[in-house]
């Protein structure tokens, strides 16, 4: 796992940039489950990274303010009894999060409204809906 981790097409954040730390998981998981460290802790300082180039480190740091501690944004897995497998969904999350994190915004919803002739195709549906009602009404 001592790899570069790619974000996407232009950015990839150096090993020496994550933490790993480990601990033993809780819940099921038979004989091991005492003595296997298979929590895995990814930490990744985006505050001091230098991977990230400044205006997409500022837009990561303002939409990640609520997940970041210190700067640090720390990433947890242990839905696997493997450690390995842990590491590898450690590292998938953390580089879906960053790259969610440095998208660009979506673009503005250009108010539109509806054009004449469905509006009075609308209308005439609507009315013909109407009379198909009336027509089947028993006569007083």
């Amino acid at each position: 796992m001592s790899a570069p981790l790619p974000i996407n097409g232009s950015i990839v954040i150096p090993e020496a940039e994550l933490s790993w730390r480990f601990s033993r998981s809780s819940g099921p998981g038979g004989q091991g489950v005492n003595t296997t460290d298979s929590r895995v802790e990814l930490s990744f300082d985006l505050a001091a990274t230098e991977a990230l180039p400044p205006p997409l480190k500022a837009r990561a740091l303002e939409r990640l303010a609520g997940r970041l501690s210190g700067g640090v944004l720390t990433i947890a897995a242990s839905e696997f009894r493997s450690q390995l497998r842990n590491r590898e969904a450690a590292e998938a999350r953390l580089a879906h999060v960053l790259r969610e994190a440095v998208a660009p915004p979506p673009r503005r919803r250009r108010p539109t409204k509806p054009s004449k002739a469905s509006v009075e195709r609308r209308i005439a549906a609507k009315k013909h809906r109407s009379d198909v009602k009336k027509f089947r009404r028993t006569i007083d």
